[in-house]
Order: structure tokens, then C-alpha cells, then sequence
């Protein structure tokens, strides 16, 4: 499967790639592949974005319903069956899917990691012509090529680590009991450590994408949320 979305989405790398490198002469700091990475990691994102906001949605209402899950959970503690019964009234009043959320999850997966696949090893997915894809210049103003690590702590790692933390505080979602909250708050620290760490080792290339999709993410959620706000405040 990752093999077959990637040779998909590695032809969408090397179509943006190939358009960009005919807008004229190539910046000196900033390669048409760093360019193409970022436009690509932009298509892709809307490509996904009908499936993210569906998932958006999914995590309002649950938060929403929060309240009322815990108070069906502590009054019918004792009656099991009763309280599954209650749960599915509740859910069946709301219009609300338990399972959506997970589903919408386990049907992006395949696919990330197909396209993450495709920026951890270009040559293969995308750039399949022989000494194509070692001869292009891949320059990203401070990174003189994007195949290495970001020689500088403070560059790419940092931003991959501080989007991380940021797209987990925008996406958190509202009105979660205590336990989650707590489970929540430790995952929006434990996670973008894990990123940093990583990013020190990834090709630099891997890192932009990781960069540029959170800050897609984050720009998405903020306006998401407002929306949705919008849309509670009027009813």
C-alpha cells in the first residue's frame, strides 16, 4: 500500500517540481526542490482537507458531549447495560458517531505515511531517473542540501518541535474531563520532544514537510474552530 500511494504522490512531487523549474532562473538560496516541497506538502494538505475537517468536527462534538457522557457514566456506574443504552440515546440525539472520529483517522494513515515515505527517500518515489535526483540543487537558505540533517538546532528542528507543540494546543479538544486533560497535556510536551529529537537525524527535506504541514494544520484548526463557533453561537 505505501509502495502504491507513494509512486502516486512521488509523480505529484516531480509535476510540481517540474513546473516550478520553468518559472525562470533558480534563487540562489532557495532550490525549485524546497520550493516543491512546500507547494506539494500544500496541495496534499487540501487534498486531505475535506477528511480534516470532518475529523474537526467530530472532536467538537465529542467535547461538547463530554459533559453528559461523564454524568450517564456516574449515575449508571452500577448498571452497566443501562448506561450503554443511555450512551447510544445520547449519541443518537446528537447525531454523533463514537467510531467517526477513529475511522477518519485510520483512513489518513495509510496515506501520510506514504507521503512521508516519498520525502524520506525522494530518488525512488519521485526523482526515478538515473542521476537525476543527486544532480538537482537542494539549497534551503541556511541548508546547503536538504538530503542531511539542518546542521542547526535552532532551525528546523526547532520549528518542527515548537509547530508540534502548537498544533496539539489548537486541537485540543474542548470541555474533556480531567484524566484527558491530563493525558493531553502530557502528549503536548512528550510529542514535540519526540519531534526534536527526531528532526536532529531526518533529511532536512523530511523536516520542511514537517514544518509546512504543521503550520497548514494550525492555520486550518484556528479557522475551523472559529466556524464552528460561528455556527453554535447562531443556532
Amino acid at each position: 500500500m505505501t509502495a502504491f500511494l507513494g509512486g502516486i504522490l512521488g509523480k505529484l512531487l516531480k509535476f510540481v517540481y517540474d513546473m516550478v523549474s520553468t518559472i525562470g532562473a533558480e534563487p540562489e538560496n532557495l532550490s525549485f526542490y524546497a520550493i516543491a516541497i512546500i507547494i506539494t506538502t500544500i496541495i496534499f494538505k487540501l487534498l486531505l482537507l475535506p477528511i480534516n475537517l470532518q475529523q474537526a468536527k467530530s472532536t467538537k462534538k465529542m467535547g461538547e458531549l463530554q459533559p453528559q457522557m461523564k454524568e450517564i457514566q456516574t449515575k449508571y456506574k452500577n448498571d452497566p447495560q443501562t448506561q450503554q443504552v443511555k450512551m447510544q440515546e445520547l449519541y443518537k440525539k446528537h447525531n454523533y458517531n463514537p467510531a467517526s472520529g477513529c475511522l477518519i483517522l485510520l483512513l489518513q494513515m495509510p496515506i501520510i505515511f506514504a507521503f512521508f515515505a516519498v520525502f524520506r527517500d525522494p530518488a525512488r518515489y519521485a526523482f526515478t531517473e538515473p542521476g537525476f535526483y543527486e544532480a538537482m540543487n537542494k539549497t534551503f537558505f541556511w541548508i546547503k542540501n536538504l538530503d542531511n540533517p539542518d546542521p542547526y538546532l535552532w532551525g528546523l528542528p526547532l520549528l518542527a518541535a515548537l509547530t508540534t507543540y502548537i498544533q496539539s494546543a489548537v486541537m485540543a479538544p474542548p470541555n474533556s474531563d480531567p484524566q484527558a486533560q491530563a493525558t493531553q497535556k502530557t502528549m503536548s510536551y512528550f510529542l514535540p520532544v519526540m519531534i526534536f529529537m527526531a528532526s536532529k537525524g531526518f533529511a532536512a527535506g523530511l523536516a520542511l514537510y514537517w514544518v509546512i504541514s504543521n503550520i497548514f494544520t494550525i492555520v486550518q484548526q484556528l479557522i475551523s474552530n472559529r466556524s464552528l463557533g460561528k455556527i453554535k453561537e447562531d443556532k
